[in-house]
């Protein structure tokens, strides 16, 4: 029989790259309360800081999208606070770049932002609980644009649509060493990076198109991931959940914001 307990993290060491702010803060402090020792790896110096003090962990200042950082970062955690076997991907980042105007620079910044760092984090820390023989689980932070179009920002697009593949493709090779890979994939969730991309215009009607018609909240995310890394997942791989008050499935249709009709399109005036 299952057990509450199952649920807690109680023992285990987690690591959140870009855990500073918005989704990585909360799945940093949500793995604090249900009990994991919490490495928060993060490029700026005084978010990474906040937010290992406010969990009682470790603060990692790192870029992930660097091999070399990566180990470094690796070994000191576990040098620090052991063996790592929840690790989540987190880190990722975006701007707006029209398909006929996104240069080859602009694509491998999006690239390394989003996907690179998902093959160079997994791979250090699968690694080291294949050697170890000790059991895992991996979860990364996708998006809906993975899985719809997504114009002025295919660069950014394709790369989650990578993680969605990687995701699968990852946890086939890693399921014989009992290492768990999973994706978590949000649509509109308020956070200071999406403020930031939308120049404060977000209003309180954001989440109008979106079938709960809300947006969603950064620590709906990090239950998510509390559940993914827990055993009460122990059966869960390879999968992509949507986070997000049910716009994937939806598939396009949402209820229209003034007269409440389910609508395909443009909705009536």
């Amino acid at each position: 029989m299952i057990n509450p307990s199952d649920i807690l993290l109680t023992g285990r060491v987690a690591v959140v790259t870009g855990g500073g702010a918005g989704i990585g803060r909360s799945i940093a402090e949500g793995f604090a309360a249900f009990g994991a020792a919490v490495a928060v790896w993060e490029r700026d110096p005084e978010t990474c800081a906040a937010v290992a003090d406010s969990v009682a962990g470790l603060g990692v200042v790192t870029d992930v999208r660097d091999a070399d950082a990566v180990d470094a970062a690796l070994d000191r955690t576990e040098r620090e606070l052991g063996t790592v076997s929840i690790l989540v991907n987190n880190a990722g980042g975006t701007f707006h770049s029209p398909l006929l105007a996104t240069t080859e620079n602009g694509w491998d910044a999006l690239y390394r932002s989003n996907l690179r760092h998902v093959l160079l984090c997994t791979q250090r820390v699968a690694r080291r609980l294949v050697d170890s023989g000790t059991p895992g689980s991996v979860i990364n932070v996708t998006s809906i644009e993975g899985a719809r179009a997504a114009p002025g920002y295919a660069a950014y697009a394709a790369a989650k649509a990578g993680v969605i593949n990687y995701t699968k493709t990852a946890s086939f090779e890693l399921a014989p060493h009992g290492i768990r890979v999973n994706a978590l994939a949000p649509d509109l969730t308020m956070t200071e990076g999406l403020r930031g991309l939308s120049s404060g215009t977000l209003g309180a009607d954001a989440g109008a198109g979106i079938p709960m018609r809300r947006a969603g909240h950064v620590d709906e995310m990090a239950s998510a991931a509390i559940f993914l890394a827990s055993d009460m997942a122990s059966y869960i791989t390879g999968q992509t959940i949507h986070v997000d008050g049910g716009t994937d499935a939806a598939g396009g249709w949402y209820f229209h914001p003034r007269t409440g009709v389910p609508t395909l399109g443009p909705g009536p005036d």
